[in-house]
């Protein structure tokens, strides 16, 4: 499918599974696309409806021109866009957010479409605020230096290239736990590798000065929270900040020695907590009536 966003920007939607089963939507990370998500796609396929989408600026949605068409409000529009065009009116779903993802859903979380379809949200590996300045990337003291230094790294412009090696071992440090394997450090790679650079520096200017605490409270949904507690990029600060902030907060779990990539580090654990996230909430008949109790 193709949603078209408030400032007529085209996004990729892909839908997996029947029909009339339960609905999933996933959010995928900066630099990323919809392939990040293909474990949880093979799982939870056989019995869900299972909607993934391009955020703009990434895979095969619409590139926009200059910095003027990337910010937190453009991340809520896509949502929005993409929830009306890939739902029923009514229908309920879990919302699954990763990483830049999970911004997305507390950016769009006063709008009618997502009040309108969620019926429980997952953040994984995310956070509101102070990413720069939070961020274990660079092993230095806290302090200005090393948020400008991390600012520093995130914003290049340079092309990642082919991946190689050394480029492996340089993703696997900033964002994968010491456990991860060959083939989750590869397919990692792959992904973020694909991503433009020209995005890639836009997006990572607006994760620089983001601040979405305020549009986390409005985030009334049911909602569970997973972490790495060897996340560099969204330390388990911010997941412990967002499980007071959110009114609705059932479940925050932190996974030893995991870091940013959770849902390829650890898909069993993603997938089941997707699932249980729609028994509990997802009315029957694909939550297209109702809304379950919590």
């Amino acid at each position: 499918m193709t949603a078209v966003s408030a400032d007529g920007t085209s996004l990729h939607v892909e839908s997996h599974g029947p029909a009339d089963a339960p609905a999933v939507v996933l959010v995928h990370g900066w630099a990323c696309n919809t392939a990040f998500w293909a474990a949880q796609v093979r799982d939870l396929a056989a019995d869900h409806r299972v909607i993934t989408y391009d955020l703009r600026g990434h895979g095969r949605s619409d590139v926009p021109e200059g910095s003027a068409g990337y910010g937190t409000r453009q991340l809520g529009e896509d949502l929005a866009a993409v929830l009306a065009t890939a739902l029923e009116p009514g229908q309920r779903a879990v919302l699954a957010g990763h990483s830049m993802g999970g911004m997305t859903l507390m950016a769009a979380a006063g709008a009618e479409e997502v009040r309108e379809h969620a019926a429980a949200v997952l953040l994984v590996s995310t956070g509101g605020s102070r990413l720069l300045a939070e961020s274990l990337l660079l092993p230095m003291r806290p302090g200005r230096m090393r948020s400008r230094g991390t600012g520093m790294v995130l914003n290049s412009r340079a092309p990642l290239g082919p991946v190689t090696p050394l480029s492996k071992r340089i993703l696997k440090y900033g964002t994968m736990g010491r456990a991860a394997t060959p083939e989750m450090v590869e397919a990692a790679a792959r992904v973020v590798h694909a991503c433009p650079r020209g995005p890639r520096h836009h997006w990572s200017k607006v994760l620089g000065w983001l601040d979405l605490d305020a549009e986390a409270r409005r985030l009334t949904a049911p909602t569970a929270i997973l972490v790495g507690t060897a996340d560099r990029l969204t330390p388990p600060v911010h997941s412990r900040r967002l499980a007071e902030a959110l009114p609705r907060c059932v479940e925050a779990t932190e996974l030893p020695g995991l870091g940013h990539m959770v849902p390829l580090e650890a898909p069993d654990e993603v997938n089941g907590r997707i699932r249980e996230l729609a028994r509990r909430y997802v009315p029957a008949e694909g939550g297209a009536k109702g809304v379950a109790s919590a």
